[in-house]
Formats: structure tokens, C-alpha cells, sequence
């Protein structure tokens, strides 16, 4: 194969291999009617994923109404919402029970983000 074909063979097969999850994430256990979950919904949400925290740990949405993802069986169900699991590989890191604001939510998040691993670009 010429080297002009090989490089981009490489390169499709790059782009159209499997990506990799983020190791870290940011788990949202919610319900359908929870006033908080939307106050949160409303004031965090939308920045979530512009922000270092959101790039380190993307949120993941879990009706605890529904089926409980077996990826997370080893992540204890709340039966209050919102709750907040930062997990990393499939391990808990810490949790946040409830949202009673934007500020509170920043500085407890901050903290548990820095328990994970140092990011590897």
C-alpha cells in the first residue's frame, strides 16, 4: 500500500474506532416531579459541561424510578433526589445528598473532584 493510503487507512480506522468512556462521572439520581432536581436543572445543568468539572466527570441522568443500570450496581440507590455520585472507573468517590444551592453545590463538588486521580491529556 502507498504511504499516502496507509496514512489515511490509519487515520479512518482511527475515527471509527470504539472511544473510550470518560473514566469519571458525575451521577445525577433524580425522579420525575422533584422540585430540586429542577432548580438544579435550571442553575447547574446548563454550565455543567463548559466547566473543568463537567469536562473532568460528565453528568449522567438515573431515574431512580426506572431499572438500575447493572454498570452501577456496585453505586448504592438513594431514595433521595437529587444525589450526586462522582464515580471513577466504576468506583464511588463521594456523594452529595440533595441540592440546596448553586454555591454549596460548587465548593462540595470542588472538593470531591479533587479526590479523583490527576487528569492525563
Amino acid at each position: 500500500m502507498r504511504p499516502a493510503l496507509s496514512i489515511i487507512a490509519s487515520a479512518l480506522l482511527l475515527a471509527l474506532a470504539p472511544q473510550r468512556a470518560p473514566a469519571a462521572e458525575l451521577v445525577m439520581m433524580e425522579q420525575p416531579g422533584c422540585v430540586w432536581c429542577a432548580r438544579f436543572n435550571a442553575k447547574i445543568a446548563p454550565a455543567w459541561p463548559k466547566t473543568e468539572e463537567g469536562r473532568r466527570a460528565p453528568l449522567r441522568r438515573v431515574d431512580i424510578t426506572q431499572a438500575w443500570p447493572t454498570d452501577l450496581e456496585d453505586i448504592r440507590k438513594e431514595r433521595f433526589t437529587p444525589t450526586f455520585v462522582l464515580v471513577d472507573d466504576g468506583r464511588e468517590i463521594g456523594r452529595i445528598r440533595g441540592y440546596v444551592g448553586d454555591e454549596f453545590f460548587w465548593y462540595r463538588i470542588g472538593e470531591l473532584i479533587d479526590l479523583l486521580p490527576p487528569a492525563t491529556d
